[in-house]
């Protein structure tokens, strides 16, 4: 279960930073909303990852896919430019984060 809530608080992370340049610098009260309600649940959901996944898994894992997200997000909706040296670094995190929950102890409970 620990693994579902870690999910939940990434996507929830990932839709309110997507909202936050609609929110104008919360001047936009719709988008603002959006911010404030996909933090907060992200990090309630964080908060219950961290009953069973260690701080520095958990961290690594929300932040590892959190910018391959939205770095996604910004190529795919807000037609930004990824370069290679940018697909590259993303891909490194990516296999970070899978040497991590693949290979280290660490995230035994």
């Amino acid at each position: 279960m620990p693994w579902i809530y870690l999910s939940i608080a990434i996507v929830a992370e990932v839709i309110a930073t997507s909202f936050l340049k609609a929110s104008d610098g919360f001047t936009k009260l719709l988008p603002s909303l959006a911010v404030g309600a996909g933090y907060v649940t992200a990090f309630f959901f964080l908060s219950l990852t961290l009953k069973e996944i260690p701080v520095g898994v958990a961290y690594a894992v929300w932040s590892g896919a959190g910018v391959t997200l939205i770095a996604a997000i910004g190529w795919i909706f807000l037609g930004q430019k990824l370069d290679a040296a940018a697909i590259a670094g993303m891909g490194l995190i990516v296999a970070g984060v899978v040497v991590l929950n693949l290979f280290s102890k660490a995230t035994a409970h």
